[in-house]
């Protein structure tokens, strides 16, 4: 083993990626008066209010691909090509590549990001994986901003409103029982993806990987269902905040709040991806603190702290009261709500959705992961132990969630502000709905930086229109952008008279992608296990290579997981509780499936149609599966010098620590 020039972490925190970074551009040292002076003046100008419109007008202007330097590729793919031949021991340190790419000059023409880098010598497979690897989006996002906008982007409507509904369906210890079995499912599909992104940090993330170690078809599927998902969360989230401001004053036209939360999205949208983490890091710490103080608050209420209320414990666990489980098809109800579950976990994801845009994103991505754990436990389960213990699910109040469509938005319907109100505390009410407020806010702006970064890999992966690629110069997605900021403006039919009329609309709108976090998680987990199996046709070992390696046992109970979740989502939405069969009850909760097997199969004919894919090729084999395209480059030889530091470290460690280790 060759001596390292420099210590492994600080190779990490370089996160060292030479073919993708942007090149810096430096000035010629001059005299410091002169410098001064000049620097004076440039200030001076630079405040000046014309200049400032001209550079927010220039910043609309198109990403200079010029700017960026030349790569050279071509090395990469008659590396892999030797190595399925198995001509050549795989070996990549950072050396040994550059001096690769100073022999091999063929490959050199303009960054692969550039619209006339030449393609023709590499294949679909490896354009895409080069194309999506070095993505200009402005890259700004540090460690706690991704952390923060996946926990705030998880903690929204799902847990503060929907949860009324599921409670009402299933009792406190049903509701209990398939969070868990979700946030398991979750835990692992989570650590799944963290290897693939830690390795692969392209843009689309999850929605690119299908196309990668899968095929195109299901890439494509997977990627437009899951971003009209977020399409339509943002006006649904506007909604849900306007209708919100009903509960202090309902004379008001939620028009007006539409409005406002309409314009306070845009703007921080367009300050970049750097002023949008800034902002959600803050929004999401507000929630986490409500989150912590609410279960605070009650633990006291349950243990009849507050003057002038009885003590509750377990009553509303027990008749007839309340009880465990709703006493009419108790297993069925359960079935029933595991899409609000699916939808209260969704988001969860988007840590690796924002790899490509960190400046470090093995260091993000790993600390994301492991505090997703904390997440689920803190945020999700102890919540719903909570108002299991505080409202009972036959309490009226709920009825409105388990009747209508208003279970999406109303905060009326919110198990939160119920047990607040139960507990008679004054003011406390109305801090509560504001935090729901901020949360539904804060998940309609966490949609648009969803959805655009999906929007804008399909245009890279060729896989939608040409303008969905089109990035400006301060690194936005702007064509992406505006189309969400179109539908956002869906919000404005709260203005159709009748509340339930708006509601129901966007329930069926939300149908179209209905169940897409599930079947995104799906094929996390199939194209972790597809890369695994490519490796291993090449004689590699994960653990020897990559920074952080999930086992396949993992992406194993994921898959078998998620397809009895969807199995018995089936059953319960066509058989729902209380009835026969129900076709409208049905098509809302999975309709979703049906839209995302419609788009596959239209893709696949297409593929046939245009490149002559056979129809029966449902697979990639483990020969075309580039395990290298798109890789994050580091020495890695050093890689598994410390890889192999840290497991004989860690197998000298006690069992405890290994446990914390795995989950810290």
């Amino acid at each position: 083993m060759s001596q390292l020039k420099e210590p492994m972490s600080q190779i990490d925190e370089q996160e060292v990626f030479p073919y993708s970074q942007h090149q810096s551009t430096t000035l010629s040292p001059i005299t410091s008066a002169s410098s001064s002076g000049s620097t004076a003046l440039s200030s001076q100008h630079a405040l000046h209010p014309r200049t400032i419109l001209e550079n927010f007008v220039n910043s609309f202007k198109p990403f200079n691909y010029d700017d960026l330097p030349p790569v050279y590729l071509d090395h990469f793919r008659k590396l892999d090509e030797r190595q399925n031949q198995g001509d050549v021991e795989y070996t990549s340190s950072l050396q040994d590549d550059n001096a690769n790419l100073q022999q091999d000059k063929q490959g050199a023409h303009l960054h692969p990001a550039h619209p006339d880098f030449d393609y023709s010598t590499f294949s679909q497979l490896e354009k895409d994986a080069i194309i999506t690897s070095m993505n200009p989006l402005s890259k700004s996002l540090r460690t706690r901003h991704l952390t923060w906008i996946s926990l705030g982007a998880s903690i929204g409507s799902g847990l503060f409103i929907t949860t009324g509904s599921s409670l009402a369906h299933a009792g406190p210890l049903g509701l209990l029982l398939v969070w868990m079995f979700i946030g398991s499912f979750t835990f692992t599909t989570m650590a799944s993806l963290s290897e693939l992104a830690t390795a692969f940090p392209v843009s689309g993330a999850f929605v690119t990987f299908p196309t990668l170690f899968i095929n195109k078809s299901v890439g494509f599927a997977i990627a437009w269902n899951y971003a009209l998902q977020w399409l339509v969360t943002m006006p649904l989230q506007l909604v849900a905040a306007a209708l919100s401001i009903r509960f202090w004053n309902d004379h008001l036209h939620p028009a007006i709040f539409v409005t406002i939360f309409y314009v306070v999205i845009v703007l921080v949208n367009l300050f970049g991806v750097k002023g949008y983490g800034e902002i959600e890091s803050f929004l999401s710490l507000l929630k986490v603190v409500a989150v912590i103080g609410f279960n605070i608050c009650g633990i006291v209420i349950v243990a009849g702290g507050v003057p002038g209320q009885p003590y509750i414990g377990g009553a509303n666990w027990h008749r007839p009261q309340g009880g465990l489980f709703n006493e009419h098809s108790p297993f069925k109800n359960m079935c029933f709500i595991i899409s609000n579950a699916s939808f209260a976990f969704a988001g969860i994801e988007l840590f690796a959705l924002g790899a490509v845009e960190s400046a470090t994103p093995k260091t993000s991505i790993n600390k994301s992961r492991k505090q997703i754990f904390y997440r689920i436990i803190v945020f999700y389960l102890v919540s719903i132990v909570m108002i299991g213990f505080l409202v009972p699910y036959k309490n009226p109040d709920l009825k409105g969630s388990t009747d209508s469509t208003d279970g999406l938005v109303d905060t009326n319907t919110s198990p939160f502000v119920i047990a607040i109100k139960l507990a008679n505390i004054n003011v406390l009410p109305s801090i509560m709905n504001a935090v729901v407020i901020i949360t539904v806010i804060s998940v309609g702006n966490a949609s648009v930086y969803a959805s655009t970064r999906v929007l804008n890999a399909i245009g890279a992966l060729e896989q939608g229109p040409k303008f969905l690629n089109f990035v400006d110069r301060k690194g936005r997605p702007m064509g992406c952008l505006l189309i969400q900021f179109g539908c956002g403006l869906l919000a404005y039919l709260v203005c159709i008279p009748g509340s339930s009329t708006t509601l129901s609309i966007f329930e069926w709108l939300l149908s179209l992608s209905g169940l897409s976090a599930l079947f995104t998680y799906l094929v996390i987990n199939i194209s972790q296990l597809r890369f695994h199996a490519a490796l291993s046709h090449r004689a590699r070992v994960a653990r020897d290579e990559l920074l952080y390696v999930s086992p396949n046992w993992v992406s194993w109970y994921g898959i078998i997981t998620i397809v009895v979740t969807l199995v018995l989502q089936f059953w319960a939405a066509l058989w729902p509780p209380g009835g026969g069969v129900d076709v409208v009850s049905f098509f809302q909760i999975y309709l979703g499936g049906i839209v995302l097997a419609a788009s596959y199969v239209v893709h696949k004919v297409y593929e046939y149609w245009y490149n002559g894919v056979p129809l029966t090729k449902l697979w990639l084999s483990v020969n075309e599966i580039n395990v290298d395209m798109g890789r994050r480059q580091v020495d890695l030889e050093a890689v598994k010098q410390e890889i192999a530091e840290q497991r004989n470290i860690l197998q000298s460690k006690p069992w405890w620590f290994k446990v914390y280790n795995f989950f810290c």
